[in-house]
């Protein structure tokens, strides 16, 4: 095969309509649009629009509040720390903070903090410092002869 040879799949690159080219092409004069109107013309924009009747987004009850400084935390849960601990990716003996959890590869970024809860199970003696955790996670993890000290406002919310 030689550079000369190469050629696309057949129908892979479909060659666009070229519209308003006169009426041999089948898409001459009004270029497919219909005859006068809002639509016809450039620069229309109608999504949701009604005709000026109020559009149905507006006419549905509003409900909720969207906190916009609410705090977003990444969720770690317990098995996940077991099986990174296990293919020693963690070093369980040291203090796992939340840049180790981050630097072994369990968390991709730690938001406004790293969350514990309690999924799985933890055999593993831990010593975690995370912003919060879960009751029942600090109590997996003091069960399994570990501590796990919560550092952020989000105690054991």
């Amino acid at each position: 095969m030689k550079l000369n040879e190469l050629r696309d799949n057949p129908g892979a690159a479909k060659k666009a309509k070229r519209v308003a080219r006169g009426p041999g092409s089948g898409k001459g004069k009004t270029a497919g649009r219909g005859i006068k109107g809002q639509k016809s013309r450039s620069g229309v924009a109608i999504n949701g629009y009604e005709g000026g009747q109020m559009p149905l987004y507006q006419r549905l009850p509003k409900r909720g509040f969207n906190k916009p400084n609410r705090k977003s935390f990444a969720v770690v849960n317990l098995g996940l720390i077991q099986k990174f601990v296990d293919a020693k990716k963690i070093d369980a003996k040291a203090t796992i903070t939340e840049d180790v959890l981050v630097a072994s590869g369990l968390v991709r970024r730690k938001l406004d903090g790293i969350r514990v809860l309690a999924k799985g199970d933890v055999s593993a003696k831990l010593n975690l410092e995370v912003t919060g955790a879960s009751k029942s996670a600090i109590e997996a993890v003091e069960k399994a002869g570990g501590s796990l000290k919560v550092t952020g406002a989000a105690a054991a919310a």
